[in-house]
Order: structure tokens, then C-alpha cells, then sequence
């Protein structure tokens, strides 16, 4: 059964709403891509002034709203990142949490670059696919300390969202990520997640 759209809880993805959190600007205008239930929009607003989040799921969206409930500083739209329509809009904090790899990694990567204030931020807590045997083993020997932890947190993972899998691999992501965006850090995380973070020059 998925989580009551109103209740908080913790997967591999919550894991790293804290660190997402740490890079919002205070007073802020944040964007969301892929913002399902909208738990880290809630949690973003209590730091940033306005929360822009996207979802193209008109499901996710019905259970966003009503987590968010009369909070006017959170802005929803139920459209896709091509589709959303920014105006002279400019982000300071732009995340994306397991929803990069539903899109085109380029494309995207370039548009959200574009949509950032001076010193703004892309932050992205991503899946890869395994492609290579270090790739598996790597998996492989972080399954005892991905078990601990979902069992130490009492994880959530059905949260009735839309899922797919992965395809480029985190040497791949690398790969675009910096023709891209020149500077990109991209580390592997626990959790089968890697973290990106880019920040636009003021």
C-alpha cells in the first residue's frame, strides 16, 4: 500500500532530502522536477521563499495537493520539464530526485542550467544502470549497508509514483553531465543513488 500522501517517511530517496535542504538558499525560489508527492517541496519551503514542482503525473499530482493543502509559497503543475512554461522565472535551487533518468540527460541537464539565478544550484540524487563489473560489485558490496539501513529507518518504498529503470551508466552520466555543465561533481552515494551538485557562477 502507498504511504498516506500526507504522512512523512523514509526510502532511498528521503534519505537525501537532508542534504538537499543544506544547499537551498534561504529566501530562496526553488524548482522541484519531478516532485511526485511533493514531501521534499514541503520540506524545501520551510527553508526557501517560493516552490515551484513539476510532475507530469496527474496522480502523483492529486496526492501532491493534498499534502500541500493551503500552502500558497508552493506552486504546482501538472506538466513535464519540457513543457514547463518559467517565464522570466529564475531558480536558485533546481532538484531533481529519481526523475533525471525518466528525461533526456542532455537536454535536460542544459535546460536546467539555463533556468538558474547567478549562483544557483542543480542538485540531483540519481539512479544509474549497471553496465560494467565494477558497477555490479560496487552494488554488490553496498547491499549489506542498504538492507541495514531500510530496516533501521522502517523504509517506504511504494509511495505510488511512476518508476522506471535507469539506462545510462554513472560513467556515462559523468560523461555528459561534464560536457555540460563544466566543474559538475558527481559522487556515488549509498542507497544505488549518486548525487550530482552544479552551481552556476554569480
Amino acid at each position: 500500500m502507498p504511504v498516506a500522501a500526507t504522512d512523512g517517511y523514509w526510502n532511498h530517496n528521503t534519505a537525501y532530502h537532508p542534504w538537499l535542504l543544506k544547499l537551498a538558499r534561504r529566501d530562496g525560489h526553488a524548482l522541484d522536477v519531478g516532485c511526485g508527492d511533493c514531501l521534499l517541496a514541503q520540506r524545501l519551503v520551510t527553508v526557501c521563499r517560493t516552490v515551484t514542482a513539476l510532475d507530469p503525473d496527474s496522480a502523483a499530482l492529486t496526492r501532491a495537493r493534498e499534502r500541500v493543502g493551503a500552502e500558497t509559497r508552493i506552486s504546482l503543475q501538472n506538466c513535464s520539464f519540457d513543457e514547463f512554461e518559467p517565464g522570466d522565472s529564475r531558480f536558485d535551487l533546481i532538484t531533481f530526485v529519481a526523475s533525471l533518468h525518466h528525461m533526456d540527460l542532455r537536454t535536460t541537464l542544459q535546460r536546467a542550467g539555463d533556468l538558474l539565478a547567478p549562483g544557483g544550484t542543480i542538485a540531483v540524487v540519481g539512479l544509474s544502470a549497471n553496465t560494467s563489473v565494477s558497477d555490479w560489485l560496487i552494488s554488490a558490496l553496498s547491499l549489506p549497508a542498504v538492507r541495514l539501513g531500510s530496516r533501521w529507518h522502517r523504509e517506504q518504498p511504494d509511495i505510488g509514483v511512476v518508476v522506471a529503470d535507469p539506462r545510462e551508466s554513472l560513467s556515462e552520466i559523468r560523461r555528459v553531465a561534464g560536457d555540460v555543465l563544466p566543474g559538475v561533481t558527481i559522487r556515488r552515494a549509498l542507497y544505488y543513488r549518486y548525487l550530482m551538485r552544479w552551481t552556476l557562477s554569480d
